[in-house]
This record gives C-alpha cells, structure tokens and sequence, in this order.
C-alpha cells in the first residue's frame, strides 16, 4: 500500500500498511488500478475530442470516478469493480467512434489497451500497477513527487467538478484539462519544468472547479448569511453537522 495524498497520513510521511483514515490495502488497491484504468480513457477521450466526438458521458464518469478514490468517500471493493467495468466499457465505446471518424487505423497505447482480468485478483492486480508506478520514485524523485502532486490535486478538480455538475454548473474546458492531466501521467519526456508547470496548471483549473461549485451552491441554496438559531433543546428530528 501507498497513500500519502491527505493530511491524515501516518506520522506525515504516508501510509503504506494501512490508511489512517480506515482504508484497507484492498481497497487502496483497487483505487489505484481505476485510476490507471482512467489514464488509458483520458487519451481516448483527448482523440475523441478532436474529432468533434461528445465525450460527456466521459467526462463526468471519470470525475465520479476520482472523486470515489477521495479520503473517507468509498470504502467499497465491489463499488470499484463496478467502477473499472464502465471505465473500459466508455473506453471501448470511445475507441469504436474515434476508429469510425478516422481515416486511418489507430494503434492506441498499452495503457489505453490495458484489460483487467476480472476472473482473477482486482486486488493483485492493482497491487502489481500501484508498484510499477512507485519504482518511478527511484528515477528521479522530484519529478514522481510532481507526478503525485498532479494526480491528487486532479482528483481534487475533479470532486469539486463531479458536485457542480450535479448543480447544473459545468465548463467544458476543466473536463478536457482533467483528461489532459491524466494521460501526462504516463508522458516519459516530461522535464522538471514540464512538471512544475502541470502542476501549477491544476491548481489553475481547481480555481475554476470551485468558482463552478460556488455557482451552483449559491444558485441553488442562496448566499449564506448569519441567522439567529435556537439554542435550547426540543423535541423532534435532527440533522448533526461535522467537519
């Protein structure tokens, strides 16, 4: 196991035998082969895009998706094996209109042809991508520290994009900087500075995530404002508010 991307990770360096936040290996495991299995959609939905080809079923399916990978959201094996499935069934459907559209024959990457073996371990199998993408670190460490930087702060993005458009508030241009992000993720040419400014990037486009939630919330709730509530106890229902 692997996880350092909350504030919660065990003596601030990581969590690498089981999650601060309750999260089993397991569970870790199979986050990570969805996001890998969001990497090899991204370039897809990249193609497809420059096709003229509507990717939003895409769009707000990957969002969904790494929102679920968030701290404390889904707990769930089998949620994330649902989660994969519709990942590479968009994929292949993506795949088939992009072919369609084009002129010539694709030969689309390993990430992007990449097929879980659901007869065998989801699990192990994600265990075995989740160290793959570790080694990295060996390579030059500031670079896979960057790396890391980008995929949370894009699973971020995209969380506060999967609400706003829940609210009805959407811009196409962060759905397409989502799946930009992720197919980098696999780029072997990137230099420190390619990197810093990716990173920089998100944060950018997480601003427009939030302007796009503040939108929606205030549209469809009002603006907060102070309110005189009672503070006596009475009978009835009650709705605890943490956090």
């Amino acid at each position: 196991m692997f996880c350092e991307q909350c504030e919660q990770t065990a003596s601030g360096q990581g969590c690498h035998q089981w999650g601060a936040c309750g999260k089993s290996p397991e569970v870790n495991a199979v986050q990570d082969l969805l996001v890998y299995c969001l990497r090899g959609l991204a370039p897809v939905a990249l193609q497809a895009r420059e096709l003229g080809i509507s990717t939003r079923e895409v769009d707000v399916f990957t969002c969904e998706a790494l929102f679920a990978t968030m701290t404390n959201v889904n707990f769930h094996k089998k949620r994330f094996s649902e989660y994969i499935r519709r990942a590479i069934a968009l994929r292949e459907n993506l795949k088939s209109q992009v072919q369609q559209a084009s002129d010539l024959p694709i030969e689309w990457s390993n990430l992007s042809s990449f097929e879980p073996d659901f007869n065998q371990s989801l699990v192990e199998q994600g265990e075995n991508i989740s160290l793959k993408f570790i080694s990295q670190a060996s390579n030059n460490v500031d670079i896979f520290s960057l790396k890391l930087t980008v995929l949370y702060g894009i699973k971020g993005t995209a969380s506060y994009t999967f609400h706003a458009q829940e609210l009805g508030q959407e811009d196409d241009r962060v759905y397409g900087f989502i799946h930009e992000a992720l197919a980098a993720l696999d780029s072997q040419n990137f230099s420190l500075d390619n990197w810093v400014n990716l990173a920089l990037k998100v944060g950018e486009m997480n601003l427009r995530a939030m302007e796009l939630l503040d939108a929606g919330h205030t549209s469809t709730y009002g603006h907060p404002i102070p309110t005189t509530v009672p503070l006596n106890a009475k009978k009835g229902k009650v709705i605890l508010v943490s956090g």
